[in-house]
């Protein structure tokens, strides 16, 4: 039986072909109910108009504003030699600020008889500058009367009118009207919300939030409608999560217990220092959920150089001891090579099993990616099937169908959001059983969003520096302003590699792309305001013969061949080199503890993690590191702001935040391969905190008690619609 036939129906049945297929095209909607959950992105009051001062470039906006001047100019052209061309200028004011409105040729005789003086009206159109004045050429616009009953009153009857998020094939207006046709069926939406949650809360009903949301009458209308969309959202996605949690918790697993004096203890006592207290605190979690018969699945945040690799290791040496085998999925070989040879160094002798000289707990470490050659390839695969070793790095290559372990006990995948989750279960189907899971990332992932995100793992924190570790000194050197600072910076450069050590360069580009010669073009109009972002060849190059003359200098890029990339850093790591410079491949793990200083060019072009992420690969020696931001964004821009951020604080969740309140949450929940992003549609997941962790117990709780949900045909329904849409990229299929 179909439950909601009228929210199911398509929309090109209610509203005609044409406006479903734009709909469906440009915006994603298909269904009425698609459209019934289109909220309007904010509201404009009769009395209040739109700042016209704040108005985004190069984005597509809508403005409530009064005509103050209409002036029509005739003038000579091509297509006109007679002087016939016609140009309709319309200055709009709405006491913030003006926007000249531009309308040509045919277009401008609709415009000239209706945007008289004194006229109100929605504009909407691309902002564009033209003669140093913002405006909007050719813009859609719908007058606002109130004096043609059918139109304006009916549709605009609230005091508060709903602006949509639009396109330039579909303007707010028209997306409202077409609310208002459906509007009636949202008396039939079913409510995924239990009564007793609902109630006791205080929340509207369903068909009532989306009345409000659509059609307010007032602010306090706004405020309930949203109150209550954003427990639906947060409440359906954390019991998809709980769900999975609970789905995952009845799975069998082999429970692992290191040995009471094997490898473990073999390595522990080589440690040449104490772990943290947080080392030891996560371990233990780590190692309680080894010891049970259910797959661990664990997320591991720790800031750069908080030591997770090490708690990893020890985790995976665990496992060994106990008779498995465990594997360590990096995102690129550059940081594959790199985790294998830290670890292989930590580990020394205990590396060396089926050695001479190897310990007497020792095992085999092997490398396994993509370009190793063939003999290498086979005699790791080998050993992995033979289970002679015990610990496999390697990046994607290890999912291929045909690595075979032994026994894999334990998969270990670094920095989550490089890979899918259809990726960490292609592994997980290799063991036996599933295999306990240890998810790490350096990224700092504020609480909530990684109850959202990564609602299914349970997570560790490790917040403590190791002993040792030494600050980071960060600076904004404002390149166009104060070009003696750039100078000072390469100085700063030279003074590190006298001292002994040596530095990091890192560019937005790599500087060999294939130059279009249209964009060449572009780039020279916009050459003052948008040249193109600084590339490492060019970089390179300029530092070799000039500021850093004499100094061995070298790049590395993610197009290099793997055997040339892991050459450059072998060399900078034996301190052969003296700077490197680089596209942002160094951005995680590589350790290099003699490089203490590290110069960003153009860092307004990374995101504010990606900075803190940077940052973390120099002072991790005993010399104090030195990271210098290099931009020639003007001060008060909010890019400048970002790196003021950045250079005042090296707490990592503290950024976090920043970088998620600067950017939208797509962004964020989409950076991190959720697919989260499309399902969460007023719910924010800063803000909202509270609601989240409170939907999450709440979510935990009924599925506990009611995993097949049988009592909540509404929760069902709303679930199917979730997984539907996010299946592909988000929960587990099937």
């Amino acid at each position: 039986m179909d439950l909601v036939p009228a929210l199911q129906e398509p929309l090109k049945k209610v509203l005609g072909p044409a406006t479903a297929k734009v709909m469906a095209e440009h915006l994603g909607l298909h269904t009425v109910g698609d459209l019934l959950h289109h909220y309007p992105r904010r509201y404009e009051e009769r009395g209040q108009l739109t700042h016209l001062a704040d108005l985004p470039m190069d984005e597509h906006v809508t403005v409530v504003a009064m005509v103050a001047d209409a002036r029509l100019h005739t003038f000579a052209s091509a297509k006109a030699p007679r002087g016939k061309g016609q140009r309709l200028e319309v200055t709009i004011t709405d006491g913030s600020g003006r926007l000249q409105l531009v309308f040509f040729g045919n277009g401008v005789h609709k415009p000239h008889k209706e945007l008289l003086p004194g006229t109100r009206a929605m504009f909407a159109g691309k902002v564009s500058v033209f003669n140093r004045r913002l405006q909007l050429a050719h813009p859609a616009y719908e007058l606002l009367r109130g004096d043609d009953p059918s139109e304006s009153v009916e549709t605009w009857a609230g005091a508060l009118i709903p602006l949509y998020p639009a396109t330039a094939k579909l303007e707010s207006w028209k997306i409202g009207k077409a609310v208002q046709t459906v509007l009636p069926s949202a008396q039939e939406a079913l409510d995924p919300l239990p009564p007793a949650l609902r109630e006791g809360r205080g929340l509207v009903s369903l068909p009532e939030a989306l009345l409000k949301i659509h059609r307010p009458h007032t602010k306090a209308d706004v405020a309930a409608a949203r109150d209550r969309l954003k427990w639906d959202e947060a409440f359906v996605l954390q019991v998809a999560l709980a769900r999975r949690r609970h789905a995952d918790a009845l799975l069998p697993a082999v429970p692992r217990r290191p040995a009471p004096d094997g490898l473990l203890t073999a390595f522990d006592d080589r440690l040449p220092f104490a772990l943290t207290d947080g080392q030891q605190k996560v371990s233990k979690e780590i190692f309680d959920d080894l010891a049970t018969e259910h797959p661990m699945h664990r997320l591991l945040q720790g800031e750069v150089g908080s030591g997770k690799t090490l708690v990893a290791l020890r985790a995976m040496l665990a496992v060994v001891d106990a008779g498995g085998q465990a594997a360590m999925l990096a995102p690129t070989e550059v940081l594959a090579q790199q985790h294998h040879r830290s670890i292989t160094e930590m580990m020394g002798e205990l590396a060396e099993g089926g050695m001479l000289g190897g310990a007497e707990h020792a095992t085999k470490v092997v490398l396994l990616t993509g370009s190793m050659g063939t003999a290498a390839r086979r005699q790791a695969m080998l050993d992995l099937v033979t289970g002679d070793a015990g610990i496999v790095i390697g990046t994607h290559a290890l999912i291929e169908d045909k690595v075979q372990f032994h026994d894999l006990g334990l998969v270990v995948v670094d920095e989550q959001h490089r890979f899918g989750v259809e990726q960490r279960d292609a592994l997980r189907g290799k063991g036996k059983q599933p295999p306990h899971l240890l998810v790490m990332t350096a990224t700092p992932i504020p609480r909530t969003v990684a109850m959202t995100v990564f609602g299914d793992l349970e997570t560790s924190v490790l917040d403590q520096l190791p002993a040792g570790r030494s600050p980071i000194a960060t600076h904004v050197v404002p390149a166009a302003d104060k070009p003696h600072f750039l100078a000072r910076a390469w100085e700063r450069v030279r003074e590190e590699v006298g001292n002994g050590h040596q530095a990091y360069v890192v560019c937005p580009r790599i500087g060999d792309e294939e130059d279009d010669p249209r964009k060449a073009k572009k780039s020279a109009e916009d050459e003052a305001e948008k040249r193109p972002p600084l590339a490492v060849l060019d970089v390179a190059d300029h530092l070799a013969k000039g500021p850093l003359s004499g100094l061995k200098v070298e790049v590395l890029h993610g197009r290099m061949h793997p055997d040339d990339k892991d050459a450059v850093m072998r060399r900078f790591a034996a301190g052969e080199t003296d700077v490197l410079v680089a596209t942002t491949v160094i951005e995680v793990g590589v350790n290099v503890p003699n490089a203490t200083a590290m110069v960003i060019m153009d860092a307004d072009r990374f995101g504010v993690s990606q900075l803190h992420q940077l940052r973390g690969r120099v002072g991790r020696g005993s010399a104090p590191g030195l990271c210098l931001l290099v931009t020639e964004m003007p001060e008060a821009s909010p890019a400048r702001q970002r790196l003021t951020a950045v250079a005042s604080t090296l707490d990592g969740f503290e950024l976090s935040r920043i970088d998620l309140e600067q950017r939208r949450e797509g962004d964020v929940l989409g950076q991190a391969q959720s697919g989260a992003r499309s399902s969460l549609r007023v719910l924010a997941v800063i803000e909202d905190e509270e609601i989240i962790a409170e939907a999450r117990e709440e979510a935990t709780t009924l599925v506990s008690r009611d995993p097949d949900l049988s009592d909540l045909p509404g929760l069902r329904t709303a679930l199917d619609a979730l997984l539907d849409e996010e299946r592909e990229q988000f929960l587990e299929k099937g």
